[in-house]
């Protein structure tokens, strides 16, 4: 089971903020979070709710202003250079979109290259046109179109050539963000399927950011909702999707096609209210202004993330 796993990287307290004129954004607010060796953790919410900003956080892509990152106990918050260089091959980054992600003046063989030669420092040229190859054919692409250049490629198998980067150094954790939403339905269960593959193959774990529930229900063990910079529920898939807890979560659970139409008619409830801004969040539950069951303890009080129903939740009314 997932809670058997030993912990690959833990973030404590993240904050990450940005300035924006007089005001600041404050996309991440105090997030614990931790993922486990070999597994698919997935990170939802509506956009703007700071989970991208999240995601490359924790891998050290966007620095964080507050907290603590750990890899496999490791503090690596603010190791530099040398000593970070190490824990920077181990984690490792699939884009959102196929077309802006791959330099079009490059082929694919150099763009596969690119980490591999700028970690070994220039390798022998037939040894890494070989690795090349055989990451192509891993992540189903001919080896024969190693010279193509991207504008040649689909959508599809342009992502395939952004995961193959991706795990050219031999990863232990990948972020995966947004990796399908711009892809065509037929693609996107192929690519869903391609993770699957690589994850079992090559013992990798998963931070899989998206807004589609319906991916998430496929492709995770287990799910993060966050809302406005704070995590409000985590907990395995199954439980979730069947049980949700939080309000927020229950929303976005009802706004998913297939779930029980019926639910549409309670969905309003949940929207009634001001949306809030990143840049003024309320006081008490950043939900609080959205939430039909909010009262005077949820606008004065932020909830801590506890214990409830075999997931841990932070609501004053669940539990």
């Amino acid at each position: 089971m997932n809670g058997e796993r030993p912990i690959l990287l833990e973030g404590r307290g993240i904050v990450k903020e940005y300035p924006a004129g007089r005001k600041t954004i404050h996309a991440v607010s105090g997030v614990d979070i931790a993922l486990r060796e070999g597994e698919t953790l997935a990170l939802v919410g509506e956009s703007g709710c700071g989970k991208s900003t999240l995601g490359r956080t924790l891998i050290r892509m966007t620095e964080p202003d507050a907290g603590q990152l750990l890899f496999r106990g490791k503090d690596i918050t603010k190791l530099r250079g040398a000593d970070f260089a190490e824990y920077r091959r181990q984690m490792q980054l699939v884009f959102q979109d196929p077309y802006a992600s791959l330099d079009p003046r490059m082929t694919v063989r150099d763009i596969i290259a690119e980490p591999i030669e700028a970690r070994r420092g220039r390798p022998p040229k037939d040894e890494t046109t070989q690795t090349v190859e055989e990451l192509m054919e891993a992540v189903g692409i001919p080896a024969m179109y190693k010279k193509r250049y991207p504008h040649q490629f689909s959508g599809g198998q342009r992502q395939r050539i952004g995961i193959a980067r991706a795990i050219a150094l031999h990863p232990a954790l990948i972020v995966c963000d947004e990796p399908v939403s711009a892809l065509d339905v037929s693609v996107q269960n192929q690519i869903l399927n391609l993770l699957n593959d690589i994850q079992r193959k090559f013992g990798l774990t998963y931070l899989f950011i998206s807004h589609d529930l319906s991916v998430v229900r496929f492709i995770a063990d287990r799910v993060c909702v966050m809302f406005l910079g704070k995590l409000c529920e985590v907990g395995n898939t199954a439980e979730i999707f069947e049980n949700p807890l939080h309000p927020y979560t229950k929303f976005l659970l009802r706004a998913v096609p297939e779930l029980d139409p019926r639910a549409r008619e309670k969905e309003a409830q949940i929207l009634e209210g001001e949306i809030p801004s990143p840049a003024q969040p309320p006081s008490g539950c950043r939900f609080h202004t959205r939430c039909p069951f909010a009262d005077g303890e949820c606008s004065r009080e932020e909830p801590k993330m506890r214990a409830v129903g075999g997931r841990m939740v932070a609501c004053h009314k669940c539990g």
